[in-house]
Formats: C-alpha cells, sequence, structure tokens
C-alpha cells in the first residue's frame, strides 16, 4: 500500500478523532490486539449503540486493547485503526459486528484490504497470531442469520454481548498461546454459551432441488446453537463516543429495554429478541447518568415498551436535567399524558410515526393493530404540542396487499393533513409530511419467512420472476407519488426495490452466497452478474414460497421460537386475525418462556 494512501487514511482518522469523546486510548505493551471491524463507514458505526458496547465491553478487560477498523471513506484510502493508525495484520483477534444484509459485502472488502486469507478454511491451523488471525462475528443479521458470513468467519457470538464476551476472552486467555486453531474453536464450541464455529457444522443441500435440508454438526457437538439473552442489567446500554460525525450529531442514546411485545410479523426484533424485556428505571437512569454535564441531547430505545409509570419518571428527570428527547419512531397509540408533555418540551422540530400497512386491514394482517383513528387522534395531539412536521413510515409488497390498500394510504395521507392544518394555521406554522416507503423484505425468525419477496403469491416460476415482482414493486412507487404530487407540503422517499431484492437475497441465503461476496469484493462486479458466475439465482432465495415444514438454512440458530408457532401466525395475517401483545407472565404461546 502506497504511503499516501496510508498517510490520507491517517489524516482522515487523525481528524475524526480529535473531534470524538469517549475514544479509548491504551498502550499496547503487554496486552492482547483486537481489532473491532464495522462494515461500513465511520458516520454510520459510530451511529451503532450495539457497536459502541462491544468496543466498551472489551476495552473494560485491562489485558487487552481494542481498536477500531472502519470502511475507509474512498477506495484511495489504505485500512488502518482509528485509534493508532495500525494495520490489521497487527491483530490476532479480528471481531466484526453487523446488523445489516446491505453490509455483508464490506465483510469481504475489509478482510481482503487487511491482507487476511478471506475463507476461514485458507487461514493457518497452527497458533492464532496477527499473521493468521480469529476473525469472530456478531450483531443482529448474525443471529437471524449467520450463514452467507460462514465461509468468512471461525466464530460466531450468536446474541446478546454482555453474557458471552467476558467468559469467551477468559477462555483465550488460557489457550491463545498453548493450541491450535481447530483445537481452541473446539473448545469454545463446547464451552461457550452461543458460540456457533461453522467448520464444525456441514450444510446438507437436496440433489434435485437444490435447496438445504438440514446441518450436519461434527461429533459431539450439538446440533442447534441456543442464542443467549441477557435477562436483566444494572446500567442500561448506553453512548460511549459522541460525534459530530454520527448519522445523529452528539445524540446521547440509552436503552429502555430489549425487543417488542407487540409482534409484528414482518419484524424481525420483535421475535429475536424474545423476551421482551424493559429494563429497571434505575438501570435506565443510571446510562443516562453516564453521560457528559454538557450532553443535554438524549435519544431512548424501545419507547414502545416504555408503561405510563416509567415515562412518567424520565419525563420528570429529562425535564429536571434540562434535556430534550429524540427517538425513532412512536407507537401512535401510546401518545398522551406524560410522553406529550416531554415532546411538547424537547425542542423537537419533527417526529416519526411507523402504520407501516397501508390500509387498516393490511395492519392487522402484519399484527400492526393500529386503527385509522388511533392514527389522526395521535396526529392532533402532536400537532397540539407544536409539532407539525410529520414523518410516516410504510411499507409495500406486504402479503396480501392490493391496489385498493394503496388508495387507502393515500386517503389517509389527505386525512392526516386535514387534522393537522387547524393547528399550524392558528400558530402561523406550516404542516410538513415526508413519507418514508420501504419494500417488505421477508426476514428469518419471522411469522412471514416463508413469504416470497414482494408480497405476491404468484403461480410461474422461472428466472425472470424477480424482474416481475422488481416491477410490480416501482409501479406501486409511481403510483403513490402520482397520488401524493396534489397534496401540498407532503414528499415521499423511497428505497429502491432491486436493492431490497438483494437484502432478501441474504436475509434468506447459505454458505452458497458467500462466494457471491467474495467476487464482488474481488472484482467490484455488480451483485446479479456475481450470482449468475456463481451459477445462483436471486428467485431461488427470495422469491420463493416456503412450507410450514421446510428446512430454514438459519435453523443452525436456536431462538427457542416454535417453527408451528410461526406458521400459525402466519395463517392469521392471511386471515387479517391480530395477535395480543406477548405477556410473560402467562404467555407460552411461541415456546420462548416454555411450553
Amino acid at each position: 500500500m502506497g504511503r499516501g494512501k496510508q498517510k490520507k487514511q491517517g489524516a482522515d482518522n487523525t481528524r475524526l478523532q480529535d473531534q470524538e469523546s469517549g475514544t479509548y486510548l491504551k498502550k499496547w505493551t503487554g496486552r492482547l490486539p483486537v481489532a473491532l471491524l464495522y462494515p461500513n463507514r465511520y458516520g454510520v458505526g459510530v451511529s451503532s449503540l450495539g457497536f459502541q458496547l462491544v468496543y466498551s465491553l472489551l476495552n473494560d478487560h485491562d489485558d487487552l486493547v481494542c481498536e477500531r477498523f472502519f470502511l475507509p471513506e474512498d477506495n484511495h484510502s489504505s485500512l488502518r485503526s482509528f485509534e493508532s493508525g495500525r494495520s490489521l495484520s497487527e491483530f490476532s483477534l479480528l471481531f466484526y459486528s453487523i446488523s445489516f444484509e446491505h453490509d455483508y459485502v464490506n465483510i469481504a472488502r475489509l478482510l481482503l484490504a487487511g491482507g487476511v486469507p478471506l475463507l476461514a478454511e485458507d487461514r493457518s491451523d497452527g497458533a492464532v497470531t496477527p499473521a493468521s488471525p480469529l476473525v469472530i462475528g456478531g450483531g443482529v443479521a448474525t443471529f437471524m442469520n449467520p450463514e452467507p458470513l460462514a465461509p468468512f468467519t471461525d466464530l460466531f457470538l450468536l446474541g446478546e454481548a454482555e453474557g458471552m464476551l467476558s467468559p469467551l476472552l477468559s477462555l483465550f486467555g488460557s489457550t491463545l498461546d498453548s493450541l491450535s486453531r481447530s483445537e481452541i474453536l473446539f473448545q469454545i464450541q463446547h464451552k461457550i454459551d452461543g458460540a456457533y464455529v461453522p467448520s464444525l457444522y456441514t450444510p446438507v443441500y437436496d440433489d434435485v432441488t437444490g435447496r438445504q435440508t438440514g446441518t450436519t454438526p461434527a461429533p459431539g457437538i450439538p446440533e442447534r446453537v441456543t442464542k443467549v439473552v441477557v435477562s436483566t442489567v444494572t446500567k442500561a446500554a448506553h453512548s460511549q463516543i459522541l460525534s459530530p460525525e454520527a448519522e445523529f450529531s452528539n445524540l446521547y442514546v440509552t436503552e429502555l429495554g430489549r425487543g417488542c411485545s407487540r409482534g409484528c410479523r414482518f419484524c424481525a426484533a420483535g421475535f429475536i429478541y424474545r423476551p421482551p424485556r424493559l429494563w429497571d428505571a434505575d438501570a435506565v437512569v443510571a446510562g443516562l447518568e453516564e453521560r457528559n454535564a454538557n450532553v443535554h441531547r438524549i435519544g431512548l430505545l424501545g419507547m414502545e415498551m416504555a408503561d405510563q409509570d416509567e415515562l412518567e419518571m424520565l419525563s420528570s428527570y429529562l425535564l429536571d436535567s434540562g434535556c430534550s428527547l429524540s427517538f425513532s419512531s412512536l407507537r401512535a397509540d401510546r401518545i398522551s399524558g406524560p410522553l406529550l408533555t416531554l415532546l411538547g418540551s424537547s425542542g423537537l422540530k419533527s417526529v416519526a410515526i411507523a402504520p407501516d400497512g397501508a390500509s387498516e386491514r393490511l395492519r392487522r394482517v402484519i399484527n400492526k393493530n393500529l386503527t385509522e383513528e388511533d392514527i389522526l387522534v395521535a396526529v392532533e395531539r402532536l400537532a397540539d404540542v407544536g409539532l407539525y412536521k410529520l414523518k410516516l413510515y410504510f411499507m409495500i409488497g406486504l402479503p396480501t396487499e392490493t391496489s385498493e390498500d394503496l388508495e387507502e394510504m393515500l386517503d389517509l395521507i389527505g386525512k392526516i393533513r386535514e387534522r393537522m392544518l387547524p393547528f399550524g394555521k392558528a400558530r402561523g406554522r406550516l404542516c410538513e409530511i415526508s413519507l418514508s416507503v420501504n419494500c417488505f423484505a421477508p426476514k428469518p425468525w419471522t411469522p412471514f419467512q416463508f413469504h416470497p419477496f414482494g408480497g405476491e403469491q404468484l403461480e410461474i416460476h422461472n428466472d425472470g420472476l424477480a424482474t416481475h415482482v422488481v416491477k410490480s414493486l416501482k409501479a406501486k412507487i409511481d403510483f403513490l407519488k402520482k397520488g401524493i404530487s396534489s397534496e401540498a407540503n407532503v414528499r415521499m422517499n423511497n428505497d429502491k426495490p432491486d436493492n431490497v431484492l438483494f437484502q432478501a437475497v441474504l436475509a434468506r441465503g447459505d454458505r452458497r452466497l458467500a462466494m457471491v461476496l467474495a467476487k464482488m469484493a474481488k472484482t467490484g462486479k455488480p451483485w446479479k452478474q456475481a450470482m449468475r458466475q456463481e451459477g445462483l439465482t436471486p428467485e431461488f432465495f427470495a422469491v420463493h414460497q416456503y412450507g410450514a415444514g421446510d428446512y430454514f438454512p438459519w435453523n443452525i440458530v436456536d431462538h427457542s421460537i416454535k417453527q408451528d408457532y410461526l406458521w400459525k401466525e402466519y395463517q392469521k395475517g392471511f386471515a387479517a386475525k391480530t395477535t395480543a401483545p406477548c405477556d410473560t407472565t402467562v404467555c407460552r404461546r411461541c415456546g420462548v418462556c416454555g411450553d
């Protein structure tokens, strides 16, 4: 790598580091070097609470030094650690944290840029050293479906980091200097809860259909890996690092809990984080009190779970502390009382609500269970406390969706404008509505994992099916854009159906997709071309209808959710029947809390 490229990456890192607060800067002498990779640019990675949590948990161990690596800002920069500017070849343990399918290819790019053999099987089976490091994967995407990344990865940690890192690091302390790679991995698979060593498992494929029909473990290895869940915390996860370059500049984020009790049938978070957990109020305050005294912008994750008592406590705490509140979106049927008081006093300029389904019927199909009146009343209440800029999240391509559903969505937007306008006019304020319209992609461990991408149950099965589905989604987007064109101060953003098709391919994929990712990373080829050259099609993975008893590539992960339960929820969706939220004190439907 040329010195000019090295200097550029170093200069970029120095500038960004100077703007950060909370960076760990450790001396290397006598410490085990650990790299923590985020497969996207700095601004995205530093915004990830999960990534920051792992960075903090690793650096809390005094006998190691953990430094971060991000995807370089351009193709002309070398890959250097953020903290000290070292190369990846100086680290024995390479952790990566990944949340989104579209970042999968960047794992391959980072390993290649760091000179690490891309395939785990090509790494030396001798001692674990910087010349032959262990690649360890984690993050929410891996415990949905780790398989597309399995050939690159020596070890996955499936579950929540607080319950896994300390025992793993303790085992490394007693084995790294004395055992080979394969011996260490074998011990980890046996001794560490949530550990998944892909080399100890062999996928089984049907000779006729090509579909994965099972996974064979090595002798003495469990058939599946149970995800690790943390039942409680004494201090809620919170921002460790603040940066003006983050997606939400210098926003201090604290977790209220994990999971969601609602069980929307398209949403992985509502299932893979079961049972839903709301942290104790003292733990949340403990997380908030870790911030510097001059930090007043607060983001709360998990507000859809908080009960009225906790909202009142948090509202009082934040108001007394002179803090303003931020969040991703609000549940429309929870906007009342102390939350409204807090919203009105927080200096917010906009607020987001996620109806998701275009019509009231579709919201029952997806188990969102929000009525039109719920949404309209929420809009009025928000406008009444001075919030006139509204963002609405919708999905298209959901199962059973029709043109009538999309027409009802346009009607709803018109009614929302009518409800907001009187409040804005009375105060001389402009009311604005921003629509974020995204294509549905079936995700593992949800009731809709069985359903094809695009939402349509089509009779044709050929290599042009994905193209047909993408065209259909584009037509729906055009229909909505035309429908809002006459509405003043309403604008719409949407994702690209082609990109979401690839997301669905990866979400439902198996190990064979690793070679597609490798080809993309090495040659820069587009994903469709790389798939063709590997003899694979998007239809095979994304546009496929699964049956009740079919095997999924992601069945290697055990979330304790019964597949029969997910199938029944899928069928209830077709009947537009809703399911009550989780009540972990009495509910035993899905299997997570026992039978």
